[in-house]
């Protein structure tokens, strides 16, 4: 009978530290695209500064920092989820995946 109730505990055990695990890793993500989107709005406050000089000839360079913020975000993303596959947190790295797509279809939105 004591078997029976720790494969009870232990099947709870493993639901609750999945679902930790899910939380600290969106909170991790959300942590990560909060840094990139900071990141981002610096570098427009400081690009429409330095426009003000310039004279309506001359064009502005292509800005890559979003390709490289996003891209680098979701391939960050992507590792992650990848490794909690392999480790076997299947739902876990699924939402992972989705977050990535999505991460990666932005990042050629974005793309000059």
């Amino acid at each position: 009978m004591s078997e029976h109730a720790d494969k009870q505990s232990s099947g709870g055990e493993g639901v609750l530290t999945a679902g930790c695990l899910l939380f600290l890793v969106l909170v991790a993500d959300v942590a990560a695209g909060l840094l990139v989107v900071i990141v981002l709005a610096v570098r427009g406050l400081g690009r429409m500064d330095t426009n003000s000089g310039q004279t309506a000839a001359s064009a502005p360079s292509i800005d890559w920092a979003p390709v490289l913020g996003y891209g680098a975000l979701a391939l960050t993303v992507g590792v992650t989820a990848l490794v909690l596959l392999w480790i076997g947190h299947r739902v876990i790295g699924a939402v992972q995946l989705t977050f990535c797509a999505f991460l990666a279809v932005h990042t050629l939105a974005s793309w000059p």
